[in-house]
C-alpha cells in the first residue's frame, strides 16, 4: 500500500472516530460472510457503525486525535473491528444480542462516558450504563410522579365531597 493510500484511511479513520463519541473495539475473527452480513444489518438498523480496521492504522489515527486512547493500545491485536454508535451502551447490547446465537463478537475494549473498558468481562457493565433518553425518562418520570398523586388526592377528595353532599342532599328529603 502506498504512504498516500495510507494516509488517507487513517484520515478516513480519524474522521470517523470524532464523529462518534462512543468507540467499542471488538474481535468479528472466525464468523462466516453470513453471520457478518447479518451482523451488518443489526448493526444498521440500530444505527451502529460497523468498521473493520487494521491495527496499525486505527492506533494512528487515534494518536492523531485530541484524547489519549494509550489504554486500549494492547487491545488492537488479530483481527479489529470498530462499533461506533452515538448512543452509549448500544454497541454493547447489540453484542450481547448477537451472541445469543453465536460466540462472536467478542468485546476487546470501548470508551465509554469518557471511561475505557478493557476485556469481553466488561460487556454486561456496558449494557447497564443507562443511555441519554433513558435518563432524561427517568428523570421525567420522577417530576411527574408527584403531580400524579396531587391530582390522584385532589379527584378523590372532589368524589368524597360529591358523595357527603350528596348523602346530604337525600336526608333533608
Amino acid at each position: 500500500m502506498k504512504k498516500e493510500d495510507k494516509k488517507q484511511l487513517i484520515e478516513n479513520i480519524g474522521t470517523e472516530l470524532q464523529k462518534y463519541p462512543y468507540i467499542y473495539v471488538v474481535d468479528l475473527e472466525g464468523l462466516n460472510s453470513v453471520d457478518t452480513a447479518k451482523l451488518r444489518r443489526l448493526c444498521f438498523k440500530k444505527e451502529v457503525k460497523l468498521l473493520v480496521v487494521k491495527n496499525a492504522l486505527l492506533k494512528k489515527a487515534m494518536e492523531s486525535m485530541d484524547k489519549d486512547f494509550s489504554e486500549i493500545y494492547p487491545t488492537f491485536k488479530g483481527q479489529t473491528s470498530l462499533m461506533l454508535s452515538n448512543v452509549n451502551n448500544t454497541p454493547a447490547k447489540l453484542i450481547k444480542e448477537f451472541r445469543d446465537k453465536k460466540e462472536k463478537p467478542i468485546l476487546k475494549s470501548a470508551y465509554v462516558e469518557e471511561e475505557f473498558y478493557i476485556g469481553d468481562r466488561c460487556l454486561t457493565e456496558l449494557t447497564t450504563i443507562k443511555s441519554k433518553n433513558e435518563l432524561i425518562a427517568e428523570v421525567m418520570s420522577a417530576l411527574m410522579s408527584p403531580a400524579k398523586n396531587i391530582i390522584g388526592a385532589l379527584q378523590s377528595g372532589g368524589n368524597t365531597i360529591s358523595g357527603v353532599l350528596q348523602t346530604l342532599s337525600e336526608k333533608s328529603e
